[in-house]
């Protein structure tokens, strides 16, 4: 297992845009990605579970990754 986690990707993301006036979900998605305020980054290992959520809040977020 442990080799596995040194060859996955990690993806950096941060919010960029206030999830104020928009819907619950992707207020609850937001903070399920562990963003709390604004310019706030986060790191977390590239999955597809991952992928999902930030796809539905592909319009607040910004996506970088990292080596």
């Amino acid at each position: 297992m442990a080799e596995n986690a040194q060859n996955e990707k990690t993806l950096r993301v941060t919010l960029v845009k206030s999830p104020i006036g928009y819907s619950k979900r992707h207020k609850a998605t937001v903070r399920a990605l562990g963003l709390r305020r604004m310019h706030q980054t986060v790191e977390h290992l590239d999955t597809p579970v991952l992928r999902g959520m930030i796809a539905k809040v592909m319009h607040l977020v910004e996506i970088e990754e990292v080596a």
